[in-house]
């Protein structure tokens, strides 16, 4: 049954943010589903926490076109 249900309630997949400051130094990382309200987020491949205070290594960064909301599912009534 709980199977079932965890079919029923898909949940768009856990994405990795890091907060950059103007100098473009990791500030902080996260993990969440949408994409951070506040601005200086950006999309990462994956989370490093020796990444803060340093500069984003090359090839790290997702594509900026991909930073929209993910779809949620819609849910059968």
């Amino acid at each position: 049954m709980m199977r079932l249900w965890n079919l029923l309630t898909l949940r768009p997949k856990m994405r990795c943010f890091a907060l950059l400051d103007s100098n473009g130094h990791c500030r902080a990382l996260r993990e969440c589903r949408e994409v951070p309200l506040h601005a200086g987020w950006v999309e990462v491949c994956e989370i490093r926490p020796h990444w803060l205070g340093q500069t984003l290594p090359y090839g790290m960064l997702v594509q900026p076109g991909n930073l929209e909301p993910a779809p949620r599912p819609l849910l059968a009534a």
